[in-house]
């Protein structure tokens, strides 16, 4: 991968932008939301790594279309992929990782010095992170997730390999969460893995993994009756304004792990996928 290093940099460094300036893109529709550009920007500058991650709205429409020719910019040595095309990218990869193979979905693709692409799923390693980083207890717990889609199917490899006792995937396309109960139902047999219409009552990790709660005026992704005491809840969406997941658990009084804090939980990991040689 040929991200080249400027040395010399300290925190808080200008972002400077020249001819050889290597390029990061985040693709998604929509993509006004997404904060990777800046925090990934930022941190090349003040990591001394000459590159800098744009925004690329690309209709879904399109994506097909799009990717491929995306692929082909000389300079551009790696993508993140957010909503709606984390399933879609992993056609585009000339080889997976652990996670991405497992469930199906990816949301970052690195060139590889032959031109070859690699990708991988982050954001349930992410999810994870931030639990820890905020004190929140995550084995053993019975988990509620709505969204089986490729944020969801990676929290919830996380999460089994943190060792949660349950999860119920609760997803409007049956027979995605269905597939995905049984990919992981094998790949972690110390883990009871159930589809569901609605949250179990005894649930003590509820959390959101759709895109619900993006838009103004969006609710909660499900019926959320009640929780227990000592419940966390959880969120992928990212907003300067509390999601309606994260309200509730205000309301509640219980911790929550929001999508800023998901999105920190990534960024070392997603550092050192996108730039091999990061913390060498």
């Amino acid at each position: 991968m040929s991200v080249a290093a400027a040395g010399g940099a300290v925190p808080n460094a200008a972002i400077r932008i020249g001819g050889a300036t290597r390029l990061f893109a985040i693709v998604g529709d929509p993509i006004a939301q997404v904060r990777s550009p800046s925090v990934y920007s930022e941190r090349f500058a003040a990591e001394g790594i000459d590159a800098v991650m744009i925004p690329v709205h690309v209709p879904t429409a399109h994506f097909d279309t799009l990717m491929p020719a995306l692929l082909r910019i000389a300079n551009l040595d790696g993508i993140l992929v957010t909503v709606p095309f984390k399933a879609r990218a992993l056609a585009f990869a000339d080889r997976l990782g652990e996670t991405a193979a497992c469930i199906g979905a990816l949301n970052a693709l690195r060139r590889e010095a032959d031109g070859t692409w690699s990708g991988d799923m982050f954001d349930g390693e992410g999810f994870v992170e931030g639990a820890h980083r905020k004190g929140v207890r995550i084995a053993g717990r019975r988990v509620a997730l709505f969204g089986a889609g490729g944020a969801g199917s990676a929290i919830a490899c996380a999460l089994a390999r943190a060792r949660v006792a349950t999860i119920a995937l609760i997803d409007v396309d049956v027979a995605r969460s269905r597939a995905l109960a049984a990919r992981l139902g094998a790949a972690f047999p110390a883990v009871a893995f159930a589809c569901a219409d609605a949250m179990p009552p005894d649930s003590d990790l509820v959390i959101n993994a759709t895109p619900v709660g993006m838009d103004d005026g969006d609710g909660l992704p499900g019926t959320i009756d009640a929780v227990p005491a000592d419940a966390v809840v959880g969120d992928v969406v990212i907003r300067d304004t509390p999601t309606p997941m994260i309200r509730l658990a205000q309301r509640l009084g219980v911790p929550c792990v929001a999508g800023r804090d998901m999105h920190a939980g990534q960024s070392d990991a997603l550092m050192r996928f996108l730039v091999p040689t990061h913390g060498r």
